[in-house]
């Protein structure tokens, strides 16, 4: 085992970046020796005196045999910039993390897209996120996101529901008490259960803390080809992973919304500085010169009796209130109840939230 305690141990000090990594790396003979160095070793390590005193106040703190049981207690695996299964496409970009914490199973290799957005989204972003992300999965890609309500959420369900992996970036611990937001905790369970990983490089119990999260955005966007801005407003975290992608070379994607809707500006802001407008997950694949494989087809839908057959006529992509389906249909309002009630059950219909309905 190469120092993991090690590695661990220093991920405790918040200096230990990319930088502080190499100028360590490049003096001492392990990660074990420079741990336990010396202030005067240390400084000929080319460490400012400064970092130096803040680590030698953290290293007081810290047990690294105790802080690793933890790690295998809440069986938590971790992975060094120096492992050869590192992901390769995040060690492409210039600020990598030296340590990824992660539950589960995290690929070297594998198409990845990043998928974000506001936590604050509409029924128009909710059925974007289902349509595109499922559309992807069908195609083989893995779901990259960061576990955040609304957009995050939805990306990484509906990839479940398709049956394919997809991937949590936490700005937090990834212990089971830390996950955060706590009202995603199973759905962070089901992540892992399915053959997905949840990820962080912040040790055990480290809070969400408002600064962490810019930077968990650079390794959403590090480990995908590209990255896909499904609803943000202007001062959205999703753009700051957009704005990641770019540095990193890497592509960005945009859902077109409704001028007048507040979480359409970001997205729309993007597709007018370059971004790809994307209305389809074929959109992407071509954009990445991936080949579609399955090609998503429109189901007919088979109303079992006439008062189904007469909502249909007014059920469409495009969200529909019940009091609306209530004055078209000229039905009762225990029918169209009831009916719509059945609809879903039988996936012909979805129900938005705030009884807005619309074909499946």
């Amino acid at each position: 085992m190469p120092d993991y305690k090690y590695w661990n141990a220093f991920k405790f000090f918040s200096g230990f970046n990319f930088i502080f990594f190499k100028k360590i790396i490049n003096y001492f003979p392990s990660l074990e020796i420079a741990y336990n160095a010396s202030f005067l070793e240390l400084r000929k390590a080319g460490l400012k005196e400064e970092t130096i005193e803040k680590f030698l106040e953290t290293r007081k703190e810290i047990e690294p045999v105790r802080e690793w049981e933890k790690l295998e207690k809440e069986g938590i695996s971790l992975i060094t910039i120096e492992d050869k299964d590192y992901p390769a496409l995040l060690k492409e970009i210039y600020d990598p993390p030296v340590v990824i914490y992660y539950k589960g199973i995290l690929k070297k290799d594998g198409e990845k897209i990043g998928v974000v957005g506001t936590r604050k989204c509409t029924s128009y972003g909710l059925q974007a996120t289902e349509k595109i992300t499922g559309e992807l999965v069908e195609n083989g890609m893995e779901i990259v996101s960061g576990l955040a309500l609304g957009i995050d959420t939805i990306a990484h369900s509906s990839a479940l529901e398709k049956n394919g992996c997809t991937i949590a970036v936490l700005g937090s611990g990834i212990d089971e008490k830390t996950v955060y937001p706590p009202q995603n905790r199973d759905l962070a369970k089901k992540i892992i259960e399915k053959g997905g990983a949840l990820i962080s490089e912040y040790p055990c119990a480290t809070p969400p803390l408002k600064q962490n999260f810019p930077l968990r955005n650079r390794i959403i966007s590090g480990l995908s080809l590209g990255t896909l801005v499904i609803e943000a407003p202007y001062e959205s975290g999703a753009l700051i992973t957009a704005r990641c992608a770019l540095e990193h070379n890497r592509e960005v994607f945009a859902i077109p919304g409704n001028i007048y809707n507040r979480n359409s500006e970001g997205t729309n802001n993007l597709i007018k500085l370059g971004a790809h407008p994307v209305t389809s997950g074929k959109d992407i694949l071509e954009a990445l010169c991936l080949k579609q494989i399955i090609a998503p087809k429109d189901k007919k839908i088979i109303p079992r009796n006439k008062e189904e057959k007469i909502l249909l006529n007014f059920l469409s992509k495009e969200p529909i209130h019940i009091d609306k389906l209530v004055e078209l249909s000229k039905l009762k309002t225990a029918i169209v109840t009831s009916s719509l009630a059945l609809m879903e059950i039988e996936n012909k219909v979805k129900n938005l939230g705030g009884m807005n309905y619309v074909i499946n």
